[in-house]
C-alpha cells in the first residue's frame, strides 16, 4: 500500500510538470501597470463578457449580494440588505436595506434597484461559466417584488420559502446598476456593482484591471489597482509565482497541493487555506446491477481507503467525509468515516456470489488527480470481483455518457451554489432531481421525499435540523453516491511583498490584500 501512495504520487507531479511550458502565457499583457499595482493570476477568466449573467465573480470584490454568508458558521450574514423577517409562514419576506450605498456609476442603491434587478433577471435564463443564472432557482415561486420605500423591499410568494435568505446568499442576490442592465438578461456594458473594487479594463481570457472605489460606503480597499490575469496552466502559475511576474494566486483550484507545498518551501511564500464548498465523490450507476443494489454501493463506500485517497493526491489539504452536503452549509453533520475491507467484501459476495464483473470506471480526462485517484481505487475494487476498466475522456463527452448511463462508477464533484442543503438533497435524491437524472443514479425514497415536503412549511428551527440530520443519515445509509472528501481552498501569495492575504470560500480577501 504504501508502494502505491508514492506511485500515485509520483505520477502526479509527473502530469503537472509537462504542462503548459510555453513562455508565451507568462508573458501576457497585463496593461500599462502603475508601479503600486498588484498583480494576481487565476486559472479562469474571472470577469466574462457582457453577455454572461454573472459578468464578474464575486471573487473580484466588483459586487456585492444583498445577503452574504458567515464564513465561520456558513449561515446568511448582512451585507446590501441589513436586516429582514419572514411573514405569514414565508410567504412573505421584507428587507430593510443599508443606506448610503452608490453603484460604481454614482446612482444610489435603493429598493427600487434590487425589483430592477429581479426583473432583470428573470428576462433570460442563461447558463453562466460560473453559475446558473435563474430567477426560479434563487427565488422559486416569486410572485412580487415591491418596494415599500427608498429602503425597504418586500417579497410575495405563492408557496412559502422557508429557506429563501438560504437561497439569496451571495449569487442569489448579487445586485448592479439598473443602468448597466440590457433588456436581454445581459449587460450594456461594463458590470456596475457596489464593491470595494470597480472594473477598468477587461480582456476576455486575458487579464481585468480592477480599480479602487473611492466613493465605497465601508473601509476602502488598501490597494489602488489590481490586475487579474488569467493563466489556464497551473506550472504556469507556478513560475510566475516563483519569478515574482504575479504576487498570488487566486480563486477555487488556485494551485494544486503539490506544487503549493514545493513554494511552501521557499521562504518568500506563504500558504493559506479555507474550507471548500466543493466535495469529491464517486457516482454510482443505480439503474443496473451491479450498483442497483444497495449492498455493492456500501461496499464500496466502506472498502475506500479516503484518508490514503487524501494524503496521497492532496498532501493532507483535503478532509474524508462520506457525507454529499458540503462542510460549508450551516446544516452540515459529521459523521464517521469508517473502513472495513471484511465487511465490503461480505456484502459485494452477497450480490455477486462467486463471480466477478467487469465495470467502467468513468473520468475527466483533463483532470491529474482523477487519473491516479482512480487507479488506486480500481486496484481496491478488485478484491470486491470487480475488475474496473478506467475510461478517461473530455468533460462534455462525459457528461453525455453519465447521462445515458454508460457507465459504472464515475468519479465527479459537487459545490453548493446558494445556502440551501434542500438544493442538494433535491439534485441527487429525487427522482427529478437535476443531479439524479444527470448521472443516472435511478435513486428514489418515500422518507426523502416526505422529509422535503416537511422542509418547505416548517419554521420550528429544533424540527428543521432534525429533518436535515435525516436526509444527511439516509445519504450515508444508501449511498446513492459515495462521497470522498471536501478539499480546501488553496491559495499561495509572496508574504515577503503582500500583507492581508487569506484564503476564502471563494477566492480570497482581496479588499484587505495590500503590500507590506
Amino acid at each position: 500500500m504504501k508502494y502505491l501512495r508514492v506511485l500515485i504520487l509520483f505520477a502526479f507531479v509527473l502530469a503537472f510538470a509537462g504542462c503548459g511550458q510555453g513562455g508565451e502565457q507568462r508573458t501576457a499583457e497585463t496593461g500599462a501597470a502603475a508601479d503600486d499595482t498588484i498583480v494576481l493570476a487565476a486559472y479562469r477568466h474571472l470577469a466574462p463578457g457582457e453577455k454572461d449573467g454573472f459578468y464578474c465573480s464575486r471573487i473580484l470584490d466588483v459586487w456585492e449580494p444583498l445577503i452574504t454568508v458567515n464564513e465561520e458558521t456558513g449561515e446568511p450574514a448582512p451585507c446590501l440588505a441589513e436586516s429582514w423577517e419572514m411573514q405569514d409562514d414565508g410567504r412573505v419576506w421584507v428587507f430593510h436595506l443599508r443606506h448610503g450605498v452608490r453603484f460604481h456609476d454614482g446612482t444610489p442603491f435603493t429598493a427600487q434597484s434590487v425589483v430592477d434587478n429581479l426583473t432583470w433577471m428573470g428576462k433570460a435564463v442563461r447558463t453562466s461559466i460560473f453559475y446558473l443564472h435563474n430567477i426560479k432557482l434563487y427565488y422559486p415561486h416569486l410572485e412580487r417584488a415591491e418596494a415599500i420605500d427608498a429602503y425597504t423591499l418586500r417579497l410575495t410568494f405563492s408557496q412559502p420559502n422557508i429557506n429563501q435568505v438560504y437561497n439569496m446568499m451571495n449569487f442569489g442576490s448579487a445586485m448592479y446598476a439598473p443602468s448597466c442592465l440590457a433588456d436581454d438578461g445581459g449587460f450594456t456594458g461594463t458590470a456596475l456593482g457596489t464593491g470595494p473594487f470597480r472594473i477598468a479594463e477587461n480582456v476576455k481570457d486575458r487579464y481585468v484591471v480592477l480599480e479602487r472605489n473611492e466613493d465605497y460606503y465601508g473601509e476602502k480597499a488598501r490597494a489602488r489597482r489590481i490586475v487579474v490575469r488569467s493563466i489556464p496552466s497551473a506550472d504556469v502559475r507556478f513560475a510566475a509565482l516563483k519569478a515574482e511576474e504575479i504576487m498570488g494566486v487566486m480563486d477555487i483550484s488556485a494551485m494544486p497541493p503539490v506544487l503549493a507545498d514545493e513554494l511552501a518551501q521557499d521562504e518568500r511564500f506563504a500558504v493559506s487555506v479555507s474550507r471548500s464548498i466543493m466535495v469529491r465523490y464517486l457516482a454510482f450507476n443505480g439503474k443496473k446491477p451491479p450498483f442497483n443494489d444497495v449492498r455493492m454501493r456500501r461496499a464500496v463506500s466502506l472498502l475506500l481507503d479516503r484518508r490514503l485517497l487524501v494524503d496521497a493526491l492532496y498532501l493532507g489539504y483535503a478532509q474524508p467525509t462520506v457525507n454529499i452536503l458540503s462542510v460549508a452549509s450551516p446544516f452540515y453533520r459529521d459523521f464517521p468515516v469508517v473502513q472495513d475491507v471484511e465487511e465490503a467484501k461480505r456484502l459485494a459476495r452477497e450480490v455477486l456470489g462467486d463471480q466477478r464483473m467487469e465495470i467502467v470506471y468513468s473520468v475527466n480526462g483533463a483532470d491529474p488527480i482523477q487519473k491516479g485517484e482512480a487507479e488506486l481505487v480500481a486496484y481496491w475494487l478488485a478484491d470486491l470481483g470487480l475488475d474496473v476498466r478506467i475510461e478517461a475522456m473530455e468533460q462534455a463527452m462525459q457528461l453525455a455518457a453519465l447521462r445515458r448511463g454508460d457507465y459504472h462508477i464515475a468519479r465527479a464533484q459537487q459545490g453548493l451554489p446558494n445556502g440551501d442543503p434542500i438544493y442538494i438533497f433535491e439534485a441527487f435524491f429525487t427522482p427529478k432531481g437535476a443531479r439524479n437524472k444527470a448521472m443516472s443514479l435511478g435513486y428514489e425514497s418515500a422518507e426523502v421525499q416526505q422529509l422535503l415536503k416537511r422542509l418547505t412549511t416548517e419554521t420550528n428551527p429544533l424540527a428543521r435540523r432534525t429533518a436535515f440530520d435525516r436526509l444527511q443519515e439516509i445519504g450515508v445509509e444508501d449511498q446513492p453516491v459515495a462521497p470522498l472528501y471536501f478539499d480546501e481552498n488553496i491559495v499561495v501569495y509572496n508574504a515577503a511583498r503582500l500583507t492581508g492575504y487569506r484564503a476564502l470560500r471563494y477566492g480570497i480577501s482581496l479588499s484587505e490584500v495590500g503590500w507590506r
